[in-house]
């Protein structure tokens, strides 16, 4: 996933300062980031922001997410209700490196109050530095969708 492409960002208010410095990384790397909300740490529904995100995926209009909220699973949530949409939670960079290699995620959600400001941007560039290794693993995935 490392061609220069187009990378969503979503967030609510917890997730906010975490959105912003993913948002200006992918830029500096020469990815085009889409952002999709919310603009401040005034309170906001993360629903909100997730399904822009989750829908402009479905359309390919972008490549890949990053989304932000408190836990992580409220975002979570909201974007795994859409087909094809495989949203998994990373809070360490082990754990990114294995929703993208073993799951195939293709928005990484990072649980913004528990995360370490020196492995954010870790979590980021390992998801994007990670393919999908496919056998065993696609057989599974090829059953999430009902």
């Amino acid at each position: 996933m490392t061609d220069k492409l187009i990378i969503g960002v979503a967030t609510d208010h917890a997730g906010y300062a975490c959105k912003e410095i993913v948002r200006k990384y992918l830029n500096r790397q020469g990815f085009s980031a889409h952002d999709f909300g919310c603009f401040s740490t005034e309170s906001a529904d993360y629903p909100d922001t997730a399904h822009p995100l989750a829908e402009a995926l479905q359309r390919h209009a972008i490549s890949a997410g990053f989304a932000f909220c408190g836990t992580g699973n409220g975002m979570a949530m909201a974007l795994n209700r859409h087909r094809g949409i495989r949203a998994g939670i990373a809070w360490t960079p082990e754990l990114s490196e294995v929703i993208r290699s073993h799951n195939n995620a293709n928005i990484c959600v990072i649980p913004a109050r528990y995360i370490e400001a020196d492995e954010l941007l870790v979590i980021v560039e390992t998801f994007l530095q990670t393919d999908f290794e496919g056998g065993r693993h696609l057989r599974r995935i090829e059953k999430i969708d009902i």
